[in-house]
């Protein structure tokens, strides 16, 4: 099986540059794509724009203590790190990949083939 091609796409020079919300989360767009942005424990990390459930802005809720983010509208809680929710509903969280590096932020996005075929 073929390994996705990831492609990374600078969204600021540095991390100061990053215009957080008071919960520590903003939006952006990446490759045409909107993405949640946030920062728990000076770690970022990067999330589909809205909720999987019933599609509340994530931008809009919370980080919660564990570093899970929390959807504004039902509070159902997602990891960062695998996507997963985490409050028992059976949803999944789509993650994106972030690198710090001297030259800039990145977010790692998979490069999307037309039917798997390029």
């Amino acid at each position: 099986m073929n390994q996705p091609t990831i492609n990374w796409y600078k969204i600021a020079e540095s991390v100061k540059e990053l215009d957080f919300n008071s919960n520590n989360l903003l939006s952006l767009s990446v490759n045409k794509k909107k993405v949640t942005i946030g920062i728990h424990k000076e770690k970022l990390f990067a999330c589909g724009y809205t909720c999987p459930h019933a599609g509340g802005v994530f931008a809009d809720g919370h980080i919660d203590a564990m570093g899970n983010i929390v959807c504004p509208l039902h509070h159902y809680k997602f990891s960062m790190q695998t996507g997963r929710n985490v409050t028992g509903e059976g949803y999944a969280l789509k993650t994106y990949e972030v690198a710090v590096k001297e030259d800039g932020v990145y977010i790692g996005m998979e490069e999307k083939k037309l039917f798997g075929l390029f």
